[in-house]
């Protein structure tokens, strides 16, 4: 993919999370990607236990609003650093992130999140 493509491969995904929608969010991984956060330091395997995650996750967490701010293209994928508010305006705090994704086509086969609060 080029950089505009990346780019905008990334906002379309990072619309996904903010709308918490998780059928149009695991549209974005292959069936056997594999996905780790802060919260499932094992990692998770498939499309299918990713699913299951983000729907338990999307319910028990407020709204959240991801901003892509920079992507860089590597072999295979990129990496891209976004902002989150979390709750109406990030009146429950705000994040930064950064994504290591590498991709099969344009599937998510390797997703690595990493976050902290500001």
């Amino acid at each position: 993919m080029t950089l505009d493509e990346i780019t905008a491969f990334n906002a379309d995904w990072l619309a996904a999370w903010t709308a918490k929608d998780v059928p149009r969010l695991a549209a974005f991984y292959a069936a056997d990607c594999s996905y780790k956060d802060p919260q499932t330091a094992a990692g998770l395997s498939g499309r299918e236990a990713l699913s299951a995650y983000l729907t338990g996750l999307f319910g028990a967490t407020p709204a959240m609003t991801y901003m892509p701010d920079e992507v860089w293209p590597i072999p295979g994928g990129f990496c891209g650093r976004w902002y989150c508010e979390i709750g109406e305006g990030g009146a429950a705090g705000r994040m930064r992130g950064f994504d290591l994704v590498l991709l099969k086509g344009r599937e998510i086969t390797v997703n690595e999140v990493y976050v902290h609060t500001l």
